[in-house]
């Protein structure tokens, strides 16, 4: 224990790097109002001895108490087994919540493999017609992403511990700059209604494929509740953590008349300058800790999108409107709400920390500063260049609304492609019955003959 205890100064020098960072240990080191001790009831203290590293961020991390009911269900659902200590995220292969995670992975593989072989049987039955066939891959692929959780999820459970870290370092850093703690007002509220909200909508989703859908049966069901569930917790989990940076953002960004109208603005500019960063940096480790995850729901949402528009159409055209076209809309409905949440939520976070903060910057009249107070403002306006605030998953794509519009793109295209290839089968049938037709009418009429 002794190795980790130390002072809150200590605890700042190791998140700081720059130069201008070091210069704001020493001004803290030298304000003793800002070494605030923590003990575990969360109670302030005033014994320097006493000082606890872990106590003090764990005191400060308002991200993790009005977020823990999303991380219980992760870690309950086997999803993401990380687990927290006081002021700090860990994640090891061999710990109880991952040992947990084992356990539940595995009873849930023994059911979803019974329903999938169920499923491909039906996929498999011969003298089905093309669009059947299509039809059944929709809950092949929902299916899927339970059989992928462990290789998008548990291996970058490193990155997912190192994400959360840089949120309890940051709020401490924040309130050592500002003075004023992070506090997100009914963001845990809406918290404990996500996790609520996504185990029924997921159960809802598929009770109504067992109704619309004649091959559904209620057992198979149950195979999709816990999948649908984190699916959704993913989005709710995007979506807590896209707002929880733009309100941060926002303040930072109100605060800058502040920082001028201080003592010492280029002074202030400058912290401000560091925290934006490191706001920046967390959001594309947010993107980078969840790739996995996020890249498959992007694969699966386009997948199944395709799959059941095209169902849809082809059920219309051949038999007008029913229950069954109205199963399928629902699912695609739902995925693209899902992938309208992450873009959207991804879109007003950047906004919110790249072009509405460079316009306050700009905004800045020059000619009443002095010239250091100048070069922040220029020096910021870099920053923010360099440090584009984009949700990236790992390099592979980027999350914005332009996603949305190119996964439409790509949907429409093989939607027509798929039609295409219908309508190529439809006319080969027809040569085939035409043919056939025309065949016995000639042994039909040779017999008449004899």
């Amino acid at each position: 224990m002794s190795s980790r205890r130390r002072s809150s100064n200590q605890t700042i020098k190791s998140y700081h790097n720059n130069p201008h960072q070091r210069s704001v240990i020493e001004k803290l080191k030298n304000e003793h109002a800002r070494n605030t001790v923590i003990q575990v009831t969360g109670t302030p203290a005033t014994s320097d001895k006493d000082t606890n590293e872990s106590e003090i961020l764990h005191y400060y991390d308002e991200f993790y108490h009005t977020t823990k009911s999303l991380l219980v269900m992760f870690q309950v659902m086997g999803v993401m087994p990380i687990e927290r200590e006081i002021g700090k995220t860990n994640y090891s292969w061999t710990s109880a919540t991952n040992m947990w995670a084992y356990f539940v992975f595995a009873a849930e593989t023994i059911f979803v493999s019974m329903v999938f072989r169920e499923r491909l049987n039906l996929v498999m039955k011969p003298g089905k017609r093309f669009d059947e066939y299509i039809y059944a891959i929709i809950f092949l692929s929902i299916l899927i992403p339970h059989f992928l959780l462990p290789i998008g999820a548990w291996t970058t459970g490193g990155e997912v511990a190192r994400f959360k870290n840089m949120w309890t370092k940051f709020q401490y850093k924040y309130y050592t700059i500002t003075g004023h703690p992070v506090k997100f007002r009914n963001l845990t509220m809406i918290t404990y209604s996500l996790c609520v909200i996504s185990w029924v909508v997921g159960i809802i989703i598929m009770l109504a494929q067992f109704y619309l859908q004649e091959d559904m049966l209620l057992w198979h069901t149950f195979a999709y509740f816990h999948i649908l569930a984190m699916l959704n917790c993913l989005c709710a989990l995007w979506y807590v953590n896209c707002t929880a940076k733009g309100r941060v953002a926002g303040w930072l960004a109100e605060n800058l008349h502040n920082a001028l109208q201080s003592s010492d603005p280029s002074n202030r500019l400058a912290e401000y300058r560091d925290l934006w960063v490191d706001l920046s940096h967390m959001m594309q480790q947010l993107g980078k800790a969840y790739s996995g995850m996020y890249g498959m729901y992007c694969i699966l949402i386009l997948l199944t999108t395709i799959v059941a528009s095209y169902g849809c159409l082809t059920e219309i055209l051949d038999h007008g409107l029913s229950f069954k076209e109205a199963g399928l809309f629902l699912i695609a409905f739902y995925c693209m709400s899902l992938l309208y949440i992450i873009c959207n939520e991804a879109h007003y976070t950047s906004h919110k920390m790249g072009p509405e903060f460079r316009e306050r910057l700009l905004n800045v009249n020059l000619g009443a500063v002095d010239s250091r107070t100048r070069q922040e403002v220029n020096m910021f306006l870099t920053a923010i260049d360099k440090n584009p605030p984009i949700m990236n998953l790992n390099g592979y794509a980027n999350i914005n609304r332009k996603l949305i519009s190119s996964t439409i793109t790509s949907g429409a295209t093989y939607l027509v492609m798929l039609m295409q290839f219908r309508l190529s089968l439809m006319r080969k049938a027809a040569i085939a019955s035409r043919r056939a037709a025309a065949a016995n009418a000639t042994m039909a009429s040779h017999g008449h003959v004899h």
